[in-house]
C-alpha cells in the first residue's frame, strides 16, 4: 500500500529539484545557474548536465598531469551513531518535557514528518563576503534572517516575523552560501538582495560553482549519505548545528571546485608546450610569459594551502561536541575532499616542474645566444685587428 502524502513538506519549503528559469518580471538581476556546473576534469562528480560556457571540460588533461579518480556517487557512507543517540535523547526529552541538551536547537518548532525530502544548494559566488555588511543587511531584513553568528559563518532562516520559517541559510565568509529547504525563487531572492551587495571580488558567471544535494528525514533509518542524499533522523530536523556541520563540508568542497577549475585552466593553456618542445626542440613562448605562468601557479597554490580555509577544520568544531566533528569528517569522506586536495597539489607540483624546465630551457637558449654574440664579436675584433696590422705593414690601404 502506498504511503500517505506528507503535506508538511510543502509547508516547510521542501520541494524537488527543478531547473532554473529566468525571472518573469524582466529584471536584470544577476543570475546563478541552478544546474550545477562541474569543474573540468571532475565531470564524474555529478551526472547532471553542466553549464560551462568555456567548454573547458571537453579539453583533455595534459600529458603527465595526474587525473582525478572517479568519485563513487552511490557509495554508502554511514554517519556517526551519536546522531541516533541524540535523536533518541530528544524523543525522551520531548516526552518528559526536560530541558534542552547540546543536540537540541533553541527553537521549539516540532520536527518535520518522517519521509520529508528537500533540496540542499551550495553556491560559491565570490572570493569572500563582507561580514559586517552582511550582518547589517540580515538584521534589516528581519529577526529570523540572522539567528546565530559563528566564526566564519552566519546562520539564519528564511521568513518574516510572524511567518513560518521555510528553510535554513548558512553564509560562509569565504564566499559560499548553503541553502536548506528553500525554493529557487527564495534562493535567488537572498542572493540578489542580501548576498550580492556584500560580495568581495565577485566571481565571473562562468566561474560560479553550484552544488546540489537532497536531504531526507527518516524515523528509523540509519543516518547516512548515498547518491548525494543525506539521510538523518527527523527529530534532528530543527537542530541547525547538525546542518551547519554538514554545510561546512559541502561549502569547502564547492570552494575547492573553484581552485580545481583554475588549475585545470592553466593545464589546458600549457598542455601543448611539452609536446612542442619534444617535437621541435624549442618553444615559441617568451620568458615573460613563462614567468607569468609560474606566478599564476604560485598564486593558486598559496591560495589553497596558505590563504584559504578549504583545508582547515572550521573553528566551530573546537567547542562543538565530538559527534558534530565526526559528522563533518564523514561528509568530507563522502565528498573525497582529502583525495581531491592531494590530486590538486600533485597538479601544482607537475605544473611547477614543467614550467621550471621550460624556464631553464629558455635561460639556456638565452645563454647560448649570448655566447654566440660574444664569439662573433671576438671574430669581428680579430678581423679588424688583422686589417689594422695589414695597414701598418703596408699590405692594404696604399
Amino acid at each position: 500500500m502506498a504511503p500517505p502524502p506528507q503535506p508538511s513538506a510543502k509547508q516547510h519549503g521542501y520541494v524537488p529539484l527543478r531547473a532554473a528559469s529566468p525571472p518573469r518580471d524582466g529584471s536584470t538581476s544577476r543570475e546563478y545557474p541552478l544546474n550545477r556546473r562541474v569543474s573540468p576534469g571532475v565531470e564524474h562528480r555529478r551526472p547532471a548536465p553542466r553549464i560551462n560556457p568555456k567548454g573547458a571540460g571537453k579539453t583533455p588533461i595534459a600529458p603527465g598531469q595526474p587525473a582525478a579518480g572517479p568519485r563513487v556517487k552511490d557509495k554508502f557512507v554511514s554517519l556517526p551513531d551519536e546522531l541516533d543517540a541524540a535523536a533518541a535523547q530528544m524523543a525522551r526529552q520531548h516526552t518528559l518535557d526536560l530541558p534542552s541538551t547540546v543536540f537540541e536547537d533553541i527553537h521549539s518548532d516540532q520536527p518535520v514528518d518522517p519521509g520529508t525530502r528537500g533540496r540542499i544548494t551550495v553556491y560559491c559566488i565570490a572570493e569572500s563576503l563582507d561580514r559586517k555588511m552582511l550582518d547589517k543587511k540580515l538584521k534589516e531584513r528581519g529577526p529570523r534572517f540572522l539567528l546565530h553568528s559563528y566564526a566564519e559563518v552566519l546562520y539564519g532562516q528564511y521568513g518574516s516575523l510572524g511567518e513560518e520559517s521555510v528553510g535554513d541559510v548558512f553564509y560562509f565568509d569565504y564566499g559560499c552560501v548553503a541553502f536548506w529547504g528553500l525554493t529557487e525563487k527564495q534562493e535567488r531572492d537572498i542572493l540578489d538582495n542580501i548576498v550580492r551587495p556584500c560580495e568581495e571580488n565577485s566571481l565571473p558567471p562562468v566561474e560560479v560553482e553550484i552544488d546540489q544535494f537532497q536531504f531526507h528525514y527518516m524515523a528509523n533509518e540509519k543516518p547516512h549519505i548515498q547518491n548525494d542524499t543525506i539521510t538523518i533522523n527527523h527529530r534532528l530536523s530543527n537542530d541547525h548545528r547538525i546542518k551547519l556541520s554538514i554545510s561546512h563540508a559541502l561549502a569547502q568542497s564547492t570552494k575547492l571546485c573553484i581552485f580545481e577549475e583554475r588549475v585545470l585552466a592553466i593545464v589546458n593553456n600549457t598542455k601543448d608546450l611539452p609536446e612542442t618542445l619534444a617535437e621541435s626542440g624549442k618553444i615559441n613562448l617568451p620568458r615573460k610569459a613563462i614567468a607569468q605562468l609560474i606566478g599564476k601557479v604560485f598564486l593558486q597554490k598559496s591560495a589553497v594551502n596558505l590563504l584559504s580555509t578549504v583545508l582547515d577544520t572550521p573553528e566551530f568544531f573546537w567547542s562543538a561536541p565530538d559527534s558534530l566533528q565526526a559528522l563533518y569528517k564523514k561528509v568530507n569522506e563522502y565528498m573525497e575532499l582529502d583525495d581531491r586536495v592531494v590530486v590538486l597539489n600533485n597538479r601544482f607540483q607537475v605544473l611547477t616542474e614543467m614550467l621550471d624546465m621550460l624556464r631553464d630551457h629558455q635561460n639556456n637558449s638565452h645563454t647560448a645566444r649570448l655566447e654566440w654574440i660574444v664569439i662573433w664579436l671576438i671574430v669581428i675584433e680579430v678581423v679588424v685587428g688583422l686589417f689594422e696590422c695589414a695597414s701598418i705593414l703596408g699590405w692594404v690601404g696604399e
